[in-house]
């Protein structure tokens, strides 16, 4: 397989703690990988230092087998990296299509003119990012809540425009923390409806966090489990079921999936 993520002995640490040490694992192209350990095992963390917002203390990040340890998260996107977050990081007071295309709005390479307006090549750039919106509000089915302020919304449907930001980015590899958390199990199978349509039909590589295991188990191909910043299991979900230090630090032992 060819991996489009390969994450080597990468650690990090905050004083004298210790988030990551020494993981590694790689992510194959087009499929769908969740990451997975309690609370505090280093799965937030770990985002941080694939998307930018953390730089690792020690180790290695090769997304296409090229290094981005050191890169700005701007320069990360451009590549083709996006992130939905675990706590909702929308606009409140502006619409759902206003939150999307502020998110697109960030691959733009000619800027407006004052007042807004556009012209020559920015306003054929605009006309272009609009359309890919356009076509995540009707993949996301977002059309009748459009125009609609963010923060009236249900909690389940906020949580849908934060991954359809992250989409309108148009990403090959996508980061979503936990975006089934809150929600109730007529929402999760929505947004596991989206997500395999992420992975079958727009062929993007989904790297997930979640914490319902019937979900994790549905969804993935291979599962990366940490437990106190370091990696316990990595393989596909029958491996992961089998794998004793799993079953004794997260999953239970008394517990059959």
């Amino acid at each position: 397989m060819d991996p489009i993520l390969e994450i080597k002995n990468v650690s990090l640490q905050f004083g004298g703690v210790k988030a990551l040490e020494d993981v590694s694992y790689h992510i194959n192209r087009g499929e769908i990988f969740s990451l997975i350990g309690p609370n505090g095992a280093g799965k937030t963390s770990m985002l941080n230092c694939i998307s930018g917002l953390y730089h690792p203390t020690s180790g290695s990040i090769l997304y296409n087998g090229q290094e981005i340890i050191n890169m700005k998260p701007y320069n990360r996107t451009a590549l083709g990296i996006a992130r939905a977050f675990q706590n909702i990081a929308l606009f409140a007071h502006m619409s759902v299509l206003d939150n999307l295309k502020l998110g697109r709005h960030s691959l733009m390479n000619s800027g407006p003119l004052s007042g807004g307006l556009y012209v020559g090549k920015a306003a054929r750039e605009e006309i272009e990012h609009r359309k890919k919106v356009e076509e995540v509000i009707e993949f996301l089915e977002l059309q009748d809540i459009r125009h609609i302020p963010v923060g009236t919304l249900p909690y389940g449907l906020q949580k849908r425009v934060e991954v359809g930001r992250a989409l309108a980015l148009s990403p090959d590899l996508i980061l979503l923390d936990e975006p089934m958390a809150g929600m109730n199990n007529a929402e999760k199978d929505i947004m596991s409806h989206f997500i395999l349509e992420m992975h079958e039909v727009m062929d993007i590589t989904v790297v997930l966090i979640e914490h319902d295991l019937g979900v994790v188990m549905n969804l993935s191909d291979h599962i990366a489990v940490l437990d106190f910043g370091r990696r316990i299991g990595f393989g596909t979900p029958a491996e992961i079921q089998e794998n004793p230090d799993v079953i004794k630090a997260y999953i239970g032992e008394e517990t059959v999936i």
